[in-house]
Formats: C-alpha cells, structure tokens, sequence
C-alpha cells in the first residue's frame, strides 16, 4: 500500500530542497524523522512536516504501523515562478526569478 503527501508552493529553490530530500530517500520512515531533526537547513523543517503528513495519512486513513512503512520516493518538483525587475545600468533592468517548489513523498509498507 503506498500513501503520499504534498507541500505546494513552498518559497525555496527546488535545487535546494532536492539536497534535504535526497538524504530520506529509501530510509525508514521514524528513522527519515530522526535524520531530518538535525539536518541544519530550513528545506529539513518542510519536508519533516510533509514526512510527518504523510504518516499520519498512513495512520489514519490506511491503519498502517509508522513502524512498517518506509521512503519510497521523495521528490522536489518546480512550481510557479515570480518574475521581479531590477534596475541596472543606463536604463536596462535585470531580472529576479523567485523560485518555488513542491514536495512528494510517498510512503509504501513493503
């Protein structure tokens, strides 16, 4: 059985947050927990929230054991960008793109 949960539009580059996701990946999901508490970035508070999601989800909604599932897949995908201008020399204007992203994680008990 496979459960998942999604954070969407999360105000972070998604190449920063595939580098937190990346460390969960195929681990046990209590032990996934207790890498995530003492990664020091701010991309590791998101995805324990979303990680703690989707066990509850497991919990609750399949009455599946914490103890039985485990990483399957965890994946920072783009979303929307923010397109913002600066001024530059002689009149011209540079772009500022404010990345965003979304997180999955999908949980399965095998």
């Amino acid at each position: 059985m496979q459960v998942h949960a999604i954070l969407k539009n999360i105000p972070m580059s998604p190449q920063k947050m595939r580098e937190v996701v990346r460390q969960i990946q195929g681990l046990p999901a209590l032990e996934a927990q207790a890498v995530l508490q003492f990664v020091p970035r701010k991309g590791a508070r998101l995805v324990a929230k979303t990680l703690k999601s989707a066990i509850a989800n497991a919990e609750n909604n399949n009455k599946l054991k914490p103890e039985a599932l485990r990483v399957k897949e965890a994946v920072a995908g783009t979303a929307m960008r923010i397109k913002r201008f600066t001024p530059k020399a002689r009149g011209s204007a540079g772009p500022i793109i404010k990345r965003r992203c979304h997180v999955r994680i999908t949980l399965s008990d095998e």
